[in-house]
């Protein structure tokens, strides 16, 4: 088989077994022995230097979702990424054709909306930008200058982008992290990565992105910032940032601790 064919069965098979783990040098499970006052010690982030503005640091990855409630979808059928446009009927890109571009390690920290911080992340994949001018803009024409695009999960999650922002250098298409195959509790198969946005912008299980002469509405309604830049604390689209950084912090061990609950993949 080749190298692209047995990196997609590493990828899908992850998606169905889900083991509860994620990079070696982080160990995470859901313990029922634990008390409401360990998980707020063990979920809580601390104050540490060289952070972004308002941010805490975590020393635990958590899977984290603004429906902890829900575990990750089942994958159904072969891993692609679809892009159309209001008018066109679009393209889909294949894995193979995806994971031939090569594959480039990105470290980066990410930085959580409601304020914790993981620092060190090695994520794996294609610069979206290499994708988008090597396999879409010679198919796609004149939608590709589209200025907004609605990124889609597969979990039904969607987020809004100004074309500046996705195309930007350290914006990836990863699928693997830590040097293994991206496992569904972080956003498997296929995930965004914008290290520059709060995580809510980084849209896990990718499955389509949608090109749009108008802004379309995202998935978090006046909560989901246009921008989300971290370094300007671009938290909610109404709100400043800096009023939100108390109340976001203190739902980080619940929301934690019940995604962790929530963690292996479901209908």
């Amino acid at each position: 088989a080749s190298s692209a064919a047995r990196l997609q069965s590493s990828a899908v098979s992850a998606c169905r077994v889900a083991p509860i783990r994620v990079a070696p040098a982080i160990s995470i499970r859901y313990r029922t022995d634990m008390t409401i006052r360990q998980r707020m010690e063990r979920y809580w982030p601390r104050q540490a230097p060289g952070l972004p503005p308002g941010q805490r640091l975590l020393t635990e990855l958590p899977r984290f979702s603004d429906q902890p409630g829900r575990p990750p979808p089942v994958p159904v059928g072969p891993v692609e990424l679809g892009v159309t446009a209001p008018g066109w009927a679009g393209l889909t890109l294949g894995w193979a054709e995806i994971v031939a571009l090569g594959s480039r390690t990105r470290p980066s920290d990410l930085h959580c909306v409601t304020t914790w911080t993981y620092r060190g992340l090695a994520w794996g994949g294609v610069p979206l930008v290499e994708l988008w001018r090597r396999l879409v803009v010679p198919r796609a024409g004149a939608h590709a200058d589209a200025p907004f695009v609605l990124v889609r999960g597969g979990d039904g999650y969607r987020a809004v982008f100004r074309s500046e922002d996705l195309f930007a250098p350290d914006v990836l298409v990863a699928w693997t992290l830590d040097g293994r195959p991206l496992e569904p509790r972080h956003g498997a198969p296929l995930r965004l990565v914008s290290p520059s946005q709060y995580g809510y912008k980084s849209v896990k299980h990718l499955t389509r992105l949608e090109l749009h002469r108008t802004r379309p509405s995202g998935g978090l309604g006046a909560k989901e910032h246009l921008r989300a830049r971290v370094a300007h604390e671009e938290r909610h689209s109404r709100l400043p940032g800096r009023l939100l950084r108390v109340p976001y912090r203190l739902v980080i061990p619940f929301v934690a601790s019940v995604a962790e609950r929530n963690a292996e993949p479901g209908d």
